[in-house]
């Protein structure tokens, strides 16, 4: 019997690999069977990707298009009965019957707004992330969109950049599994399932690194920063089968992302065996003219489609310019082809041209299910920053609360950014939520005092501090409208907009305990007011149900477990900054001198010797992973069981972890790395991996990683990646900067 266990195991898998290698062979037939059918015209077709709201034309003149097999796919089509009647046109109309794909950017939900993803990103959950994609794509393909232009993992370390709000944050470790999480909650387990639609990973390649922090900005990115900071992420996507990825608008060392063919070609195609779609941002195509590279949008085509693009997104270069492109030889009809291959490929995995058409009966939109979904997520992206005194939770004890602050009750701006198809109406806000579930706990008075983040109009200002005369507790809900971050949304200063600060300081002076509720879609520079706050919780853009989720945090029903996924700046001066920054000749120490040091009229002279600012220091106001409990975790018995390794061999590591406090909790334990020596400058620390557990009161856990050596490998001096033998230090602990310490070696 010992035997017949492994045989049965190689059988079973022999039999899943022949037939997955007859689907793969199957496709690849139909495909070769499908181009042969195809004319120039109808093959440049398939690489043009439209706008379906009317800016490219009426429906009738979309038809006529479908029909004439000038259009590939089409974006922003959300009626199924529209898009079933273009389909059919695309299917029994048109000489090809090759179907269409719809697009849309699905980036944080479809109707049931989950937080955006910086606040996803701020759970270091991915298994929950993962059933939050699985909504947003029941709810996207029950209305016929089978291509999602998310998740955007694009590593940011600039709070100014609006787009941050979108992305997972500065971190490349954390970025790649949650972008794992959302491309297998978005494609599941087959592609061609009902409820599956493609994910498209964005944007390729270090757009999140845009000078200044303006969006479509130029990046300097060095190759070896490319292959460890930026890359990555695309590369843990593509590894669990992520059926796209988009070109982004920046140009990086003077060569546009779209006509990259060293990053489109060599690395995507050849290097990482990638067979699947890509498609540009919008406009990228034709907008390599205005960089200055492309004379005209002939040349912009030519360029994009040699550098290895599939799908041109809006621009209509490809299909005004490829036909003639290939009859005169200057784009071969072998490249033109391999394009349509992998479109053609997409559209089989997605079973399109079996099942072309959307199912308009059922809908699961807003159910029960996706709401708990949303709900928990929202929860646990909660961050909270601040607890003097132990005011949160607030206790029994209170019987009257103030609600005030623009974001108490703003439907349409606790959604965030990207939220195109989500509807306030279902918007729960925290004002309504907590007068619903704990109206009858305490008397709860609303008083906005500012009607939206940027009002500067104090007059309402009396009315909220004569009713916080009376109140046990006030909660100031904060922070900034969702059209203040995302694209083309940036911003040079991070304080509060409006009178938002003024308010604050004026309900500080009232002497009753304070709670600040920071709603906002990027990190933003509060220290002023969370001096003047006896409590902060920090909850993003939360989404549909962020109103009772915020509602359990604040009176106990949920314990706060969120960590910042990117450092919080103490000024905009600060930026861009990050905790894995390089190491440095003349760290900071943490006892430079400051202004205040500074005698009158001082000789000049270097005062410190250090990286540091003489206004702020060096440290952020808050540090990468931070995030406070109700309860208290204590962290001992750090060990590993050899602190001497080769490259094949995984580092285990075990420490204990106990709940000190009076309530049970969740603590996110982060592991970190440094590697003492290096051929090449190293970061101060790195992101290794992280565990969520949870404790009940005076419970105690021993916590175990396995981290390969080989996780330990960088581009070193010669550009080659490898894991170089020496000292290193490992950390784990609560945040990126506070933990227990231990040292091993490399052979």
């Amino acid at each position: 019997m010992k035997r017949i266990f492994p045989v049965c195991i190689i059988f079973m898998l022999s039999v899943f690999y022949t037939s997955y290698g007859q689907q793969v062979q199957d496709i690849e037939q139909k495909i070769e069977s499908t181009l042969l059918k195809m004319t120039i015209r109808e093959k440049a077709g398939q690489l043009n990707q439209l706008d379906g709201r009317g800016i490219h034309g009426t429906i009738e003149e979309l038809k006529a298009l479908i029909k004439d097999g000038e259009i590939g796919s089409l974006m922003n089509i959300t009626d199924p009965e529209v898009l079933n009647d273009l389909q059919e046109v695309a299917c029994k109309q048109s000489r090809t019957g090759i179907p269409l794909i719809f697009g849309r950017d699905v980036v944080h939900g479809f109707k049931t707004m989950l937080p955006i993803p910086l606040g996803q990103a701020a759970t270091f959950n991915p298994d929950l992330i993962k059933e939050g994609a699985k909504v947003a794509a029941a709810e996207a393909t029950e209305h016929g969109i089978k291509w999602s232009f998310a998740p955007m993992i694009d590593i940011c370390r600039d709070a100014r950049w609006g787009r941050i709000a979108e992305s997972f944050g500065e971190d490349t470790y954390l970025t790649g599994k949650m972008a794992v999480a959302v491309v297998r909650g978005f494609q599941g387990e087959d592609l061609s399932n009902a409820q599956s639609m493609a994910a498209c990973a964005k944007h390729f390649i270090g757009y999140g690194a845009a000078e200044g922090g303006r969006d479509y900005n130029s990046t300097y990115i060095p190759e070896r920063q490319l292959r460890e900071v930026y890359l990555p992420p695309f590369r843990e996507a593509l590894n669990v089968g992520c059926a796209s990825i988009m070109t982004s608008f920046n140009d990086n060392n003077g060569i546009p992302a779209t006509g990259n063919k060293y990053l489109l070609n060599n690395v995507l195609r050849k290097e990482w065996k990638f067979d699947g779609v890509l498609v540009s941002d919008w406009g990228s195509v034709i907008e390599m003219i205005k960089h200055g590279v492309a004379e005209d949008d002939r040349s912009a085509a030519k360029k994009a489609i040699e550098a290895g693009l599939d799908v041109e997104m809006s621009s209509k270069c490809f299909i005004r310019n490829l036909e003639q492109l290939v009859a005169e030889g200057q784009v071969s009809e072998t490249t033109l082809d391999n394009a349509v291959r992998n479109i053609l490929r997409l559209k089989y995995r997605l079973n399109l041209f079996n099942n072309p058409y959307t199912n308009t009966g059922n809908s699961e939109v807003y159910s029960a299910k996706h709401l708990s979904i949303a709900r928990k997520i929202a929860e646990e992206s909660i961050v909270l920053l601040k607890n003097e005194s132990g005011i949160l939770p607030l206790s029994d004890k209170i019987t009257s609360v103030l609600i005030t602050g623009p974001l108490a009750d703003a439907p349409h701006d606790q959604l965030g950014t990207w939220t195109m198809d989500g509807e306030t109406d279902k918007t729960q806000t925290p004002a309504k939520a907590i007068t619903a579930m704990y109206g009858n706990r305490v008397k709860v008075h609303f008083v906005p005092g500012l009607k939206y983040s940027r009002d500067k109009d104090r007059s309402k200002f009396d009315e909220v501090l004569k009713i916080a005369g009376s109140a046990d507790v006030i909660i100031a809900f904060v922070g900034e409208e969702a059209i203040l971050t995302g694209e083309a949304h940036c911003l040079a200063n991070l304080n509060l907009q409006g009178a938002q600060s003024e308010l604050i300081k004026q309900l500080e002076s009232t002497g009753k305990p304070l709670v600040m509720v920071v709603m906002a879609g990027r990190p933003l520079t509060l220290g002023r007011e969370i001096e003047q706050s006896d409590a902060v919780l920090y909850a993003w853009h939360p989404g549909t149900m962020g109103g009772p989720a915020i509602a359990d945090v604040l009176f106990g029903n949920a314990v706060p477990s969120g960590k910042l996924p990117a450092t919080f700046p103490k000024a905009t001066g600060q930026i861009p900054i990050y905790y894995n920054h390089n190491n440095t000749g003349r760290p900071a120490t943490g006892k430079e001198k400051s202004l205040d040091d500074i005698p009158l009229n001082a000789k000049q002279s270097v005062l410190g010797h250090s990286s540091y600012y003489l206004d702020i220091g060096s440290d952020p106001l808050y540090p990468f992973g931070y995030g406070l409990s109700y309860t208290t975790f204590e962290y001992s018995n750090l060990r590993i069981t050899n602190d001497s390794l080769s490259y094949l061999d995984t580092l285990n590591i075990s420490i204990d972890i106990k709940n000190t406090g009076k309530y049970a909790g969740t603590e996110v334990v982060q592991l970190y790395v440094t590697d003492v020596v290096g051929s090449v400058v190293r970061p101060v620390k790195e992101l290794k991996d992280f565990k969520r557990i949870e404790l009940n009161v005076k419970e105690l856990k021993t916590v175990h990683f396995h981290l390969p050596v080989s996780d330990l490998a960088f581009w070193n001096i010669d550009m080659q990646k490898k894991v170089e033998p020496g000292k290193f230090k490992m950390m784990i602990g609560t945040n990126s900067q506070s933990g227990m310490e231990a040292y091993f070696e490399v052979q």
